[in-house]
């Protein structure tokens, strides 16, 4: 999600003063977590890690993420996440929330740069805890991205390579040969690659599904992780999901908006093996998350894969 494609916050923005409406999609009692379920959660930030998360009182960004949680159905107060401004906080999050993992996630984009150091820096230590490491070949150039993506995987130990080829400049869809290179060397350092999508991409042209397709046909052997799912544009990510088993989704907080629902139907049906849990945290209360998710309608014989076997074969941890 890229820190300059929200709408700007301000005292009038519409919602901004009024209680949190119940969304459509979201139950209106959700089941508790059984005490044994094990859950991984592909994408949870601190909020000190950039002022996009709500590292500083007061700032845009801060009510930045307050308005995104109210956009995505948070319940109660939308600024849960100020107790993650400290790393002890942060890991207290994880922990109260049930997790056994949490994923944090780098990026490496015109306009945002978590560097893959200051991920390994969270991480590690932290079993808990998972990295994955960014690079952008177009900023870098080739050369350089590739020996930070050897650099992140053999020295730093992250578990993963993320791309964000909309958010480029200037953007590119994920099929663009510039993004070959690193590909290959994920599937040799037998990693996935992380892919960025979703409504906040910067030109929603470049929000399409489709030229996905013939990077997971290059790759068949490369897990390729797709977070937001593509969200709107679900029934298309579906289809390729369908044709390619080495393509995961990962709808977190779009996940619990309208037309969303196809993402159950899916999982219940050919991809249970492929759709994973995410939070998006602090955009989304943690334990929250979980629960609008176990509500949501998938068979109960595969809540384990969704919510820890598929991140946990992804990993290696199993």
């Amino acid at each position: 999600m890229s820190s300059n494609v929200l709408p700007p916050v301000s005292s009038n923005h519409p919602g901004s003063g009024d209680p949190v409406r119940q969304d459509a999609l979201t139950p209106l009692t959700t089941p508790p977590t059984p005490a044994s379920q094990r859950v991984i959660d592909m994408r949870c930030r601190p909020a000190y890690l950039h002022d996009f998360f709500g590292a500083t009182p007061g700032s845009p960004g801060e009510a930045t993420a307050r308005w995104l949680n109210r956009r995505v159905g948070t319940r109660g107060d939308d600024a849960h996440f100020i107790r993650s401004r400290t790393p002890e906080g942060f890991l207290a999050e994880v922990h109260e929330g049930g997790l056994s993992r949490a994923v944090v996630v780098g990026r490496h984009t015109p306009s945002q740069h978590l560097p893959n150091d200051l991920i390994h820096q969270i991480v590690h230590g932290h079993s808990e805890l998972i990295g994955i490491g960014a690079v952008d070949p177009v900023l870098q150039g080739e050369a350089t991205a590739l020996a930070e993506v050897q650099r992140a995987v053999s020295v730093l130990g992250l578990s993963g390579i993320d791309l964000e080829p909309g958010f480029g400049a200037p953007p590119r869809h994920p099929d663009d040969p510039v993004y070959f290179p690193v590909y290959e060397l994920c599937a040799q350092l037998g990693v996935p690659v992380f892919l960025m999508s979703g409504p906040t991409t910067p030109d929603l042209r470049f929000n399409d599904p489709a030229p996905l397709a013939r990077v997971a046909q290059a790759f068949p052997h490369l897990p390729i992780v797709v977070y937001h799912g593509y969200w709107p544009n679900v029934q298309q990510a579906i289809g390729v999901a369908f044709r390619y088993d080495n393509v995961h989704l990962v709808p977190d907080m779009y996940l619990f908006q309208p037309g969303s629902a196809a993402f159950v139907e899916a999982a219940n049906g050919f991809m249970a093996d492929q759709l994973l849990f995410g939070s998006s945290y602090p955009f989304r209360p943690i334990q929250q998350t979980i629960e609008d998710f176990l509500a949501l309608g998938f068979k109960e014989s595969i809540l384990d894969k969704l919510l820890y076997r598929n991140a946990a074969q992804l990993f290696g941890l199993d």
